[in-house]
């Protein structure tokens, strides 16, 4: 087995010694933790916090993170870096021509999760862009409703799907490297900015309250675990080929071990402080019923319509939708790399046709987010929403699974991988790691498979009519 992943790689880095590198390690972490920070931090963080028992609910993150995200996303890096392949070739090289199906699941949760992102980030870049040159509307529900479907959201959808082509278009260093080494640092100080404003609203006490007084109880609820595995597997773009993607393109000195950990800590740093401007917001302005309702419609409804209120809301909002889309352009660039990158170690397309013709069909699927296929649903946004429960939940988790038993059970070398550039700290745990991925990893997502596929049929159900 070993003698043959060796060759198979061996086969293909002599094909590709041309092949696209970060250029520097800092330039891969930004990257990296560019693709995990989106609006699964910015927003979808703190609504999963709110519902599921507040400071309980960052508990029950962070020791998922630990017990699954992290053994999971080093696992990805192994097979990653070892094969310098996309997901379908890396899988291809680690456990043969069987594991090629589960590489699909993560080609495909890129495909079908930025076909709906993008949708999501056209209506963040649409309330950004107002902000500055309009203010926000007087009636917002009735703003939100006539935008959130229909043409002038299939415009924006491209739009934003425009410009993440364009960036991916330019290479791993030229595009995505210089565009997150940019847009990290500036959404990190945005929310910094904005949780010292948020402290000073009066009331934000008792957002900080709900944010930070666990509900233990919650947690003991399957759906509050599944939620927070989910969660964790979205935010850190697991389950769907980024990281493994991004880490074919790093060299042999790159410490996986301590990048992965910088990874995971950024991107729950970033989705803590966000939601240290979320909760204080939400408590002080009298919006708990609103975000306990609907995520979609507190953010594009009950926060416009506060900011359009209160004394300096117009400045703060522009902040708070500019910090949103940094975090959706970065997130957006790496699902489509993902789709690129196994294009053009496929079928050898050079970059720009690859990124070209793998934008436009994803630009054209999510057209029917972006439109809602004209169906009525007994709640809006039906078909954007069951596309996020299968792609971005089912799909994620299908693949983590996939990867650490892979990695855990069939993949030759991959200890030695993680143990090459490893410091003597980080390779003493690579054992643990090991134990994690055969033994713990499996069963905590099959129990979160079993939530997600019910949610997802009760989801089509309602959808359709069924």
């Amino acid at each position: 087995m070993s003698d043959r992943f060796d060759a198979e790689v061996a086969a293909h880095q002599a094909d590709t010694d041309d092949r696209e590198v970060f250029g520097t390690r800092l330039g891969f972490i930004f990257a990296a933790v560019g693709s995990a920070v989106g609006l699964g931090n910015m927003w979808r963080f703190s609504y999963t916090a709110s519902e599921g028992g507040g400071a309980a609910f960052v508990f029950l993150y962070i020791v998922l993170t630990l017990l699954i995200g992290i053994p999971v996303m080093l696992a990805e890096f192994a097979a990653g870096r070892k094969s310098r392949r996309s997901p379908i070739g890396a899988l291809r090289a680690a456990g043969g021509p069987k594991w090629i199906p589960v590489a699909f699941f993560y080609v495909g949760a890129g495909f079908l999760i930025l076909s709906y992102y993008s949708v999501i980030a056209g209506w963040v870049v649409r309330y950004a862009f107002e902000a500055v040159t309009v203010g926000f509307p007087a009636d917002p529900a009735a703003h939100f409703t006539a935008i959130a479907t229909g043409p002038q959201a299939m415009a924006y959808h491209m739009l934003f799907m425009i410009f993440t082509v364009a960036i991916v278009m330019g290479g791993i260093e030229k595009g995505i490297e210089r565009a997150s080494s940019l847009m990290m640092p500036a959404l990190f100080f945005i929310l910094v900015g904005l949780a010292a404003w948020a402290f000073t609203l009066d009331g934000a006490g008792d957002g900080y309250a709900a944010y930070l007084m666990p509900q233990w109880g919650d947690i003991l609820d399957g759906r509050t675990f599944a939620s927070a595995a989910s969660q964790a597997f979205f935010s850190l773009s697991l389950g769907m080929g980024a990281m493994l993607t991004f880490a074919s393109y790093l060299s042999k000195d790159e410490n996986l071990n301590r990048e992965g950990s910088i990874i995971a800590g950024a991107d729950f740093g970033v989705a803590f402080i966000a939601g240290l401007v979320v909760f204080p917001i939400v408590y002080a302005l009298g919006l708990q019923g609103a975000v306990s309702e609907s995520t979609v419609g507190a953010l594009f409804i009950a926060l416009p319509g506060a900011f359009a209120e209160m004394s300096g809301g117009r400045i703060i909002g522009t902040l708070f939708f500019l910090a949103l889309t940094v975090g959706a352009i970065t997130s957006a660039i790496s699902l489509l790399e993902v789709v690129v990158s196994s294009i053009i170690d496929e079928f050898d397309i050079p970059r720009a046709k690859a990124a070209l013709g793998a934008g436009t069909l994803i630009a054209v699927f999510g057209l029917a987010s972006a439109s809602n296929l004209g169906i009525q649903p007994t709640s809006d946004l039906h078909i954007l929403s069951l596309i996020d429960k299968i792609a971005g939940e089912l799909f994620l988790i299908v693949g983590g699974l996939g990867m650490a038993v892979l990695v855990g059970y069939r993949m030759e070398g991959a200890r030695e991988e993680l143990e090459t550039g490893a410091s003597p700290l980080f390779r003493s745990l690579i054992p643990v790691v090991f134990i994690f991925l055969k033994f713990i990893v499996p069963p905590i997502l099959l129990v979160v498979i079993y939530y997600t596929s019910v949610d997802s049929i009760a989801l089509v159900r309602d959808t359709f009519g069924i």
